[in-house]
């Protein structure tokens, strides 16, 4: 009777075997006399599954299986392993576990492990990113922006990324970048996607933002350590190695994706240089392009020493390094010197040092009241980028006329040297003293 119930189990597990899937399901049985020409030499693309009989995760597989291969039919070829009647494949492709599905590409002696979620939409969606990828190596390369797989942006504020790319646009340039890498069946990767391509269009100017398909660059992402989707990686500014690259650890929304990378553009933006206006070329030069000019009148050098005016430039520089984000142009001039400029900005007037921040665009400026130190000036420039305080509009609706003179020499001024008057020659009558 043993032998018996053994002989029946045997039947029962081959009949389980020839039930997975039939000829009619579209999904090609696959063996080790007739994988080579079915597959490797085909210049199909192939997803292949390698399963064994008793495993409860394949039963479970097969309604999608077929589904997906009734999906795929004449785009893509879909076929399966029977890994535990021979485990000559499974040996081959390093088939470690049940099920395993491998997507044969390009280059057939290198499939692509699909390590996603097992529906047939997913699976669908990682062989066309293979497809794609096929293609674009046929034709010579993709395009400019990231459209497919995340589905990160349909213009070009999200970069698409690829093996060939990725050095050059990345690695070595300036920028800086952050890069997401996705697999086009993630769902977070879609959740991710509009709030990826909403940040990148607020940020375009200052950080890049790219996306790579992780399934169809595996090398790449496999440099980076990526081991989940998505993964997003910081390359700062200037020439960078791969061992430069750092973890994003923000939030995954656009307002958090903009707040992160905007703290770390600040943190590489230069402090704006403080431009003594001498005459039309550095006016230009401080405040030309800007969206507002912070323009400051000194004492005369005779009023206010060499150390007096110093304080007051390292005061200014402070302040231009905390507002550095605001990309502002920062312009000084000694009282008296620039009077259409005074004239135009109605400061000096009441006494020196004096300040005003104009919009030469609008033509309307705002003047300092209050004092003429670190926590006066941060408190007025404070109100200016909140878009509080009192505007008039520039004198003349036009810039001013900028004179030429000589720029500061770093010196304490000197007084005239007043001439000696020999009265030994002057003939005085008496009367006349």
């Amino acid at each position: 009777m043993r032998q018996l119930a053994s002989i029946l189990l045997l039947a029962f597990v081959v009949g389980s075997v020839s039930a997975f899937y039939s000829p009619s399901d579209g999904v090609v049985e696959l063996t080790p006399s007739n994988f080579d020409r079915e597959v490797l030499k085909d210049d199909a693309i192939w997803v292949v599954e390698f399963y064994a009989p008793w495993c409860g995760h394949c039963q479970s597989l097969v309604p999608e299986y077929k589904k997906l291969a009734k999906a795929l039919k004449g785009v893509v070829k879909v076929g399966s392993v029977n890994a535990d009647a021979d485990s000559t494949l499974s040996g081959q492709f390093g088939v470690r576990g049940f099920p395993t599905i491998k997507i044969f590409g390009a280059n057939k002696k290198s499939p692509t492990d699909y390590n996603g979620q097992r529906t047939a939409k997913a699976i669908a969606e990682a062989a066309l990113a293979e497809v794609k990828k096929k293609v674009q190596g046929v034709l010579g390369g993709g395009g400019g922006s990231s459209s497919g797989g995340s589905g990160s942006s349909s213009g070009d504020d999200v970069i698409e990324l690829t093996e060939d790319n990725f050095d050059k646009l990345v690695l070595n340039s300036d920028d800086i970048w952050l890069v997401e890498f996705f697999a086009p069946w993630c769902g977070h990767c879609k959740n991710l996607a509009p709030e990826w391509a909403k940040a990148a269009k607020e940020l375009k100017g200052k950080v890049k933002l790219g996306a790579l398909d992780a399934t169809a660059h595996q090398s790449k992402a496999a440099e980076y350590n990526v081991r989940g989707y998505p993964t997003i990686k910081f390359f700062p500014a200037g020439s960078k190695r791969a061992s430069d690259a750092q973890e994003y650890d923000g939030g995954r929304t656009a307002s958090d994706i903009v707040s992160w990378a905007s703290d770390k553009h600040v943190a590489n933006v230069p402090a704006p240089e403080l431009i003594e206006i001498t005459n039309e070329s550095t006016f230009e030069t401080a405040c030309e392009g800007k969206p507002l000019c912070v323009v400051s009148v000194l004492p005369h050098i005779l009023d206010c020493d060499a150390k007096c005016r110093n304080k007051f430039l390292d005061t200014l520089r402070t302040l231009g390094e905390k507002f550095k984000q605001k990309q502002w142009g920062w312009a000084w001039a000694e009282g008296g010197q620039q009077l259409a400029l005074e004239e135009s900005l109605e400061v000096g007037g009441f006494g020196y040092p004096a300040m005003a921040v104009v919009n030469f665009k609008k033509m309307k400026f705002s003047v300092l009241k209050g004092s003429f130190s670190k926590d006066g000036i941060n408190e007025f420039l404070r109100d200016i980028s909140y878009g509080r305080g009192h505007t008039a509009p520039v004198r003349g609706a036009k810039k001013p006329a900028i004179v030429s003179v000589d720029p500061w020499d770093g010196k304490d001024g000197q007084l005239p040297t007043e001439e000696d008057i020999d009265l030994s020659d002057i003939d005085l009558d008496k009367d006349e003293l």
